[in-house]
């Protein structure tokens, strides 16, 4: 009788025990669900309910192979955007408990709607698929994409008749194109690689390879020092210019509400990079130190005149002083325009 009724005891005890473990996963969870579409922003601790925080021992937070106990959303381990992170619980009782978690850490200012008035229009080569475009002096270079056509070309703003091309191979996809110095660097979408020619004549000098964690190459820009490139995620990644198979850094990018992906098209200027969202007439102001987006154009009126299908869409900046240029994949125009912020 006497061992019956320890066991019994135990069985209750196993049973109180599992409840009470089962609470504290239900509870974070519905903190962790409550939380993904509020958000985070660098600095902020996570606040867990009382009903977690009464019968845990210690909480830490693992990102694949790093672990830390301090519950601030440090950017020395968060990323801007959604970061698929686990939470390891100790309770006062023994027991590990396991909770995989998403946590969306945004930017700390609302982005800045920027307005834009047209000054001008050029013209532009509706075979042209665009997927790198950028200026100097008066001079356009434009990288144009699809299998079995795609180029690297310069033409003349205000004209169609191209001064120098160069064809890509039938197997590569032409993707975004950036000036560096003597020399235009352009990347191709999946066949692994990127090239690079002769400013002047357009020449082809030499190709790199990517370094591996860039999956795609969709577009591409250049601060002074490093190469900035987009693979159609919400990172961008700064690769070494004299080396562009090393990776010197990345950053996530998001606004204050959400984290952008699709970044394509890609252009530096004055301290930021500018980059479009693919099949969206959005453009994106980003502050490349951390990422946050700080303003925002909406070309949705200009996007309507020039789009038919779903590929022709908005996919080309660059700056002629401080207007800016914007056309497309395959748009019969070029457009100027101010920049009222």
């Amino acid at each position: 009788m006497k061992k019956n009724i320890i066991v019994g005891l135990a069985t209750v005890l196993l049973l109180v025990s599992c409840n009470k473990d089962e609470k504290i996963l239900n509870t974070l969870s519905e903190y962790n669900n409550s939380m993904e579409q509020k958000g985070y922003h660098f600095g902020d601790k996570l606040e867990f309910p009382k009903e977690v925080t009464d019968n845990v021992e210690s909480i830490s937070i693992s990102f694949g192979d790093k672990e830390t106990s301090d519950l601030v959303i440090n950017p020395k381990f968060f990323t801007l955007g959604d970061n698929q992170v686990t939470f390891n619980i100790k309770t006062k009782g023994g027991e590990t408990l396991n909770q995989d978690a998403t946590v969306n850490v945004f930017a700390k200012n609302p982005e800045k709607n920027i307005s834009y008035q047209i000054v001008a229009e050029y013209p532009h080569d509706p075979k042209n698929f665009v997927q790198g475009f950028q200026i100097e002096g008066n001079t356009i270079y434009e990288s144009d994409g699809q299998n079995g056509a795609s180029q690297i070309l310069k033409y003349t703003l205000g004209t169609t008749t191209p001064l120098a091309s160069t064809k890509q191979a039938q197997q590569d996809f032409s993707e975004g194109s950036t000036i560096v110095g003597d020399k235009v660097y352009q990347l191709t979408w999946q066949s692994k690689k990127g090239y690079i020619y002769d400013k002047s004549s357009l020449k082809l000098l030499s190709e790199f390879p990517y370094p591996n964690v860039l999956g795609e190459g969709w577009g591409l820009t250049y601060d002074g020092k490093n190469l900035i490139a987009s693979d159609g995620s919400k990172i961008l990644y700064f690769l070494d210019a004299k080396d562009p198979s090393k990776l010197v850094k990345y950053i996530a990018v998001a606004g204050s509400s959400q984290a952008y992906d699709q970044l394509n098209e890609l252009e530096y200027y004055k301290g930021f990079i500018y980059a479009n969202v693919w099949q969206k007439p959005i453009i994106l102001k980003i502050n490349p130190s951390n990422g946050e987006v700080v303003g925002k154009f909406d070309f949705t009126d200009i996007a309507k005149k020039n789009t038919k299908g779903s590929d022709d869409v908005l996919n080309g900046i660059a700056f002629k002083g401080d207007h800016m240029l914007v056309t497309g994949k395959n748009w019969t125009k070029i457009y100027e325009v101010t920049i009222k912020e």
